[in-house]
Parts: structure tokens; sequence; C-alpha cells
């Protein structure tokens, strides 16, 4: 009953205690896709993502109702860091929906013209004018969200001290008036300033683990819900532990006996904390430190790169292919080394049943694609009446016939020489999580496997070239491309039994892979080249290729395939796709399969697209 009263009093008075106007609410789900369209056309970076804010603690005055509640002493505010844009995962600040969601457009095209120097009144006050200066429309909006919020800050005439100059140095700021100097006040210092972001966190260099490999879930985990992937502040500290492991601080005297010393990382030894999500939320900055382990190491077992011996044969020498680093802004030359690899099956790849027979529909719908004798019609003299034509100049040229008879009328069908000149590399995702489960019955590298095999299949019977290859990568000193067919190559037993053989790989190195794929491909004559990249995930490898670089880098790479004359399409079975795949392909530029079973026959039917398109 205790509990039950408690719990109901806590309700009722941070309730009453709360500034947020819950009737105009906006989320930031329903906004996310405008603010990343604003951020990037103002010349934000593309690699930046949008991510919701977690609390922070702020500074200001509180009522009496706050400080009963024990509410007011923090919020989730913008932040501003080189690879995260994170903002409030709901804006409730103003009584006005309308003003609400002009909020977050202000923050997208506020944080696109950021540019830090530590001092964070005079960087915002900076980043608006240039905001103002790029979206003169945004003016008006802007003077709208300034009057609003200035008339619910504390009043500084009822302030005292450090707290009434810090708020009267923010009110002058948010008139447009720049305060000589360099100002030393921060977000902790006043109330919200909610049409500001805080930037210091940018400068803080970024936590990770030495040869950590990505955030994505291992096989059989689910992702992480939404609360749980708020953006919070770390610091990196250094763990103490084995500075002085024989220092006591109590009298050695009281020590009865002495046993053997054993170092236990309570840590990560002990059962996970259930808990530990809501004490992160609580914590304003979570400390980190290194714990002399690293993922690398404890799974290093099963990627140790395989023996000479038990490896699938090299082919031909190794290629070294160029890396794009965003933070130097330089195209790094020779940084990667691929090297083709060609299996050698043990045992010849024999299809289901079921499989056989959705290869053979997919074939028979393809071969009707197959360059051939077509027929034009609704032509002007040819060699057959277009009964459809006919028709329709009997009925809509009536006019035209009171005006004259055309001597020629368009009524006739001619048979012509279809052409298409396509040439199509498929390069696959074979990395190590195509082991995990995408239906309860199959694995992604299944999935995968069957895809190709249909593809294979149907492709064989359109008549057009195609090559396939397979990708996965242990650090940048071993790209590993799996040569499943090449152009020179019929679709044959030989072939099917690679692509029966493919199984997991390493890691994502999906920059390097597209750049190889490109060489090979833009060397083919004809005049469209389809480059397929079908994948599960987003790039990554052991070294520093994760998060933004390893975006940035791809993106470099599919830019480089169109600049060849390439068209580049990905095809991804990840529910996470939305996140990060416009970056690097762009909006139309990949194709989300929601279903993995179904990769079988949407990878068919979207070359059958192309196909139609090329012919002539």
């Amino acid at each position: 009953m205790e509990e039950w009263v408690g719990k109901q009093w806590h309700r009722f008075i941070a309730r009453a205690a709360s500034r947020e106007q819950a009737h105009a609410a906006v989320q930031l789900d329903e906004m996310q896709r405008a603010i990343g369209m604003l951020f990037r056309a103002a010349g934000g970076a593309a690699a930046v993502r949008v991510a919701p804010a977690s609390d922070t603690r702020t500074g200001g005055p509180r009522d009496w109702l706050q400080r009963i509640a024990g509410s007011g002493t923090h919020a989730a505010i913008g932040r501003l860091e080189p690879e995260v844009l994170s903002l409030p995962p709901t804006l409730a600040v103003f009584d006005d929906l309308a003003l609400n969601r002009a909020l977050y457009l202000w923050l997208a095209a506020l944080a696109a013209s950021h540019e830090s120097t530590g001092d964070w009144v005079g960087d915002n006050l900076r980043a608006t004018a240039v905001a103002l200066q790029r979206f003169p429309g945004l003016v008006s909006r802007h003077r709208e969200l300034v009057l609003a919020h200035l008339s619910q800050r504390p009043d500084s005439g009822r302030l005292r001290g450090a707290q009434a100059q810090a708020e009267r140095l923010v009110r002058q700021a948010l008139h447009g008036q720049l305060p000589g100097g360099h100002s030393a006040l921060t977000p902790q210092d006043v109330a919200p300033v909610w049409l500001w972001l805080d930037v210091q966190a940018a400068a803080a260099p970024a936590v990770s683990r030495p040869d950590s490999d990505s955030d994505e879930p291992e096989a059989g985990q689910t992702r992480a819900p939404a609360d749980s992937r708020r953006r919070r502040r770390a610091e990196t500290v250094t763990d103490e532990r084995d500075r002085a492991p024989l220092m006591m601080f109590f009298r050695a005297e009281s020590i009865l006996s002495w046993g053997e010393f054993i170092k236990v990382n309570r840590a990560s030894d002990d059962d996970p904390d259930s808990d530990a999500s809501r004490v992160a939320d609580d914590m304003d900055v979570l400390a980190i430190a290194p714990d002399g382990q690293t993922t690398a190491s404890r799974v290093k077992f099963d990627l140790d790169l395989p023996s000479a011996a038990a490896d699938d044969r090299p082919l031909g020498p190794g290629e070294v292919l160029p890396e794009w680093d965003w933070r130097k802004q330089t195209l790094l030359r020779g940084h990667c080394s691929a090297q083709t690899l060609v299996a050698v099956p043990a045992q010849p790849f024999v299809p289901p049943v079921a499989l056989r027979s959705t290869a053979r529909r997919v074939r028979r719908r393809l071969e009707i694609l197959r360059a051939g004798r077509g027929r034009l019609r609704a032509q002007t003299d040819g060699d057959d009446i277009d009964l459809d034509a006919y028709v329709r100049y009997q009925v809509e040229g009536r006019a035209s016939r009171q005006a004259g008879r055309s001597e020629s009328p368009p009524v006739f069908l001619r048979q012509v020489q279809s052409e298409r000149s396509l040439a199509t590399l498929l390069l696959a995702d074979l990395s190590l999580s195509t082991d995990a489960y995408a239906t309860p019955d199959a694995r992604v590298i299944d999935v995968i496997r069957d895809a190709l095999y249909v593809f294979g299949e149907a492709m064989h019977a359109s008549g057009d070239p195609f090559a396939m290859l397979g990708f996965s990568s242990v650090r940048r000193q071993n790209v590993r491309m799996h040569h499943l067919k090449g152009f020179d190559e019929a679709w044959g037993a030989v072939t099917r039994d690679r692509v029966g053989a493919i199984k997991p790989g390493y890691y994502t190195r999906m920059g390097a892979a597209i750049r190889l794929a490109t060489r090979r491909l833009q060397t083919r004559p004809e005049r469209q080249r389809l480059l397929l990249i079908l994948t599960d995930g987003k790039p990554n490898d052991l070294d520093i290729y994760e998060g933004r670089y390893g975006l940035e880098d791809t993106r470099h790479a599919v830019q480089a395939a169109r600049a060849a004359g390439l068209t580049p399409l990905c095809i991804t079975i990840d529910d996470q796709a939305h996140d990060y795949l416009p970056m690097l392909f762009g909006q139309n530029g990949y194709v989300m399969v929601h279903r993995p079973q179904d990769l079988v026959h949407r990878l068919a039917a979207i070359h059958a697209r192309f196909m139609r398109a090329a012919l002539h």
C-alpha cells in the first residue's frame, strides 16, 4: 500500500511540476526525415546521423513545485558531435504545435551552420547568423521562436549573482548582440536554451575499444529498443587498478592472514545489471575505461584467417586499392590490399527441389526479355495492321479526318531487331553477420546462396553478360574477394558449385569491395553497366573502419562508381537500412527487402526492370 501511494504521489507531483506542453508535443520520429533533409541541404555532413538525446544536467532557477518533485535539473537538449546530431526525443516546449515543429527544423539548420571554437554563446550566435543567411525563409519563424522562448525564460531581475549575469548574457545573445570576448558560459550554467546546440562534446575524443568490431547485434541477439539507442555523453578515464596492486590504504597490523591476490574484474565477470540502462540514463556523463579485453581477442579463434592449405585458392596476384579518409579529406592511395580467391568445392551443389522449381519459373519470365525480334506499334508503315492503333485512329481521329485525311495513318506494326547492351556484376556480402538466422529455418547466408543460384539461372536464360563476386575482410590488409563467376565464364556446374560453397566470412569493408568491382565492370563495352550490391548490414571492420569512417568511404566508392559510368544499386535485408543507405546510395539507389525469404524473387525482379529499360 505504501509503495502504491508513493507511486501515485510521484506521478501527481511530477505532472504538476512539469513545464511541458503535452498537448502540443512533437516526436523526433515524426520529424526525422525532414530534419535529415534540411540538415544535408544546408551543407551538413552526409554521414552525420540524427539520434535522440539523453537528459543532461542544466542550470537555472527552480520553482517550489520542481523542488518538491525533484525535477528541473535535467533536460534533453540538442547536441552536435562529429558523427551524431542528438536532438530531444520529444519537443513540448511551446504551447503551439507549429512552433515545436519549427524548433526541430531550426536546430537542423543551426547544426549545419555550426563551427565550434569552444565558445558556446558565441558559436551559437555566429551559427544563427549563417543559418538565417542561408535560409531567409526562416527569419520570421526564428523571430517567433525567440520571442516565445524569451517569454518562458527566468526573469534576470529576480536572480542574483552569477545566475543573473549568465541569464542577462543569454538574453543579450538571443536578441542578436554578440558579447565582447570569449564567454566561459556553458549549458549547465543556465536554464535550457532550446534554440541553441551544445557542441562541447564534439571536442571530446571518441571512446572505442581497441580492435572492436561494429555495434551490430551478434547472431541470435535482437536489436536494442529505441530508448536504449539514445546518445549519451562519455569521457575517457584511466583504470587505476593495475597501477599499484600492492598499495594498501589501511593499517597492515589489522591483517590477520595473507592470501593469494587474484584480480577479479567485477564489472564484466559478474552477472549483468538488469537495470543498467536506467542507471545510465540517470548519469550525466558515462565514465569508460578500457578493461584490457577486446571483442576481437574473445573471438580470435573464430576470426583467424585459415591456413593456406585450408583456405580458398588465390586467383592471380593481389590488388592494392585506395580508401577515403573523411577526417583528412584525402584519398589514401594503396591503403588496402585485396586478394581474389576461388573456392574448391568439396562436393557438387544440389539445390532443393523447391528451389529448382522457383529457378525454372524465374528463368521463364526472363527468357521473354531475351534480346531478339520485337514489334513497334502505331507506325506509319509496316508489315501488318496494328488493330489497337487502327481502332484508336478511327475513334480519336474523327476531328483530324474532317480537316483532311492523312495519307499515312499510324496503324501498322513493324518487325525490328531489338538489342540490349547491359552487363551486370553482382557483389554479395559474405561477412560474419550472414551466419545469423534470417528466418526460423534459414540463415542469412542460406538466403543469399539461394538468391545467387536463382539469379544465375535467370541471367543465363536472358543471354546478358554477368559476373558474381563475394567479399569479406579482416582489416585493410586482407580484403577477400571470392570469385563465383566471371564475365568470360559460362553458367554451369562449376559456377553453381562455387555458389553452393559460399560461407560466412569475416567483416565488411564495403568501400574496397565496391572499388574492385568497379574496376572489373568498367572494362566492359556494354552501354549500360549495372553494379548490384547485396548486403545485410552497414560497413565495418576490426580497425577504424566503422561508424562514420566506414560510411564515408563507402559513399565515396559509390560516387566513384557513378563517375565511371556505372549504375550502383544496393539490395538489403537490414531492417535499419533507412538510417544509412540513403546517405550511401541516394533515395533511389537502394531497395529494402523486408522479408528475407522474398530475396530469391526480388533480386531477379529488380534486374528485370533494368533489362526492360535497356531494350530499344
